[in-house]
């Protein structure tokens, strides 16, 4: 049954006006995800899609009412039991170590080998090498231990593990249209040729470079190795000095 009819004859608190549109989008992602061609897919793959869109549209909730606080007790109780927002997963999230819990069916011990958790809670630095990246079978979730998140959220199925300049909110709106068109990578800079303009001017560089080793060392061979280096200024100051300070270096010298 449609959230529409549910609420029909009934008086949301004042706020919903702001978030219905948003929900009702949720809720229809929700319905096509549900109504979505199966062939193909392996029967756990078909709820994969459903359990993410309710996490987003739950997010949503959570973010508007803790992170942000924009958002009134009265309308989010309300939410909660009119079954539009998930109570029991959104206090989850308000614990430590479940921030980004992807659904309560991963920490149900009795759906899961030997009474444990599932293995998305796990960190990845922490798992065998063949279940690093493999998605739960009942959420599609690959890892939404705290730490290891992308995007705001858990890693799902869908979700691109290489390092991209890509927004959370980008992430969130087009992961279920499909995959990206690549988009075309940047011409590479054309390099100069070994005898070009660049060239030129580095052998430039390198004479005149050249040249003044040559013009310090032929000065230095002039004056001798015990020939002593009276810089410019030194010769000004001692013109200018008394001869009773004249008397006195040319004591101090020897």
């Amino acid at each position: 049954m449609s959230f529409r009819r549910r609420l029909k004859g009934k008086q949301p608190p004042e706020g919903w006006e702001l978030i219905e549109e948003v929900v009702e989008d949720f809720e229809q992602q929700m319905k096509d995800a549900v109504n979505e061609d199966t062939a193909g897919k392996r029967r756990n793959e078909t709820t994969w899609k459903i359990t993410r869109i309710h996490w987003e549209k739950n997010r949503f909730i959570y973010d508007l009412m803790y992170n942000r606080k924009v958002m009134s007790r009265e309308l989010y109780d309300w939410l909660v039991r009119e079954k539009i927002a998930d109570g029991a997963l959104i206090a989850k999230w308000r614990k430590p170590g479940y921030e980004i819990l992807c659904s309560l069916l991963a920490i149900q011990k009795g759906n899961h080998n030997f009474g444990t958790t599932s293995h998305c809670r796990v960190p990845m630095r922490q798992r065998a090498a063949q279940q690093r990246i493999t998605p739960d079978v009942q959420t599609g979730c690959i890892c939404c231990a705290s730490g290891d998140g992308r995007f705001g959220g858990p890693i799902w199925w869908n979700t691109p593990l290489e390092e991209a300049e890509e927004t959370a909110e980008q992430n969130r709106a087009l992961w279920g249209q499909g995959e990206p068109e690549p988009e075309p990578e940047p011409e590479e800079r054309q390099q100069q040729p070994p005898g070009g303009s660049g060239g030129e001017e580095e052998e430039e560089e390198e004479a005149a470079a050249a040249a003044r080793r040559q013009a310090a060392a032929a000065g230095e061979e002039e004056e001798g190795p015990g020939a002593s280096r009276k810089r410019p200024y030194e010769e000004d100051e001692e013109e200018e000095m008394d001869d009773e300070v004249k008397k006195r270096l040319a004591a101090l010298r020897g």
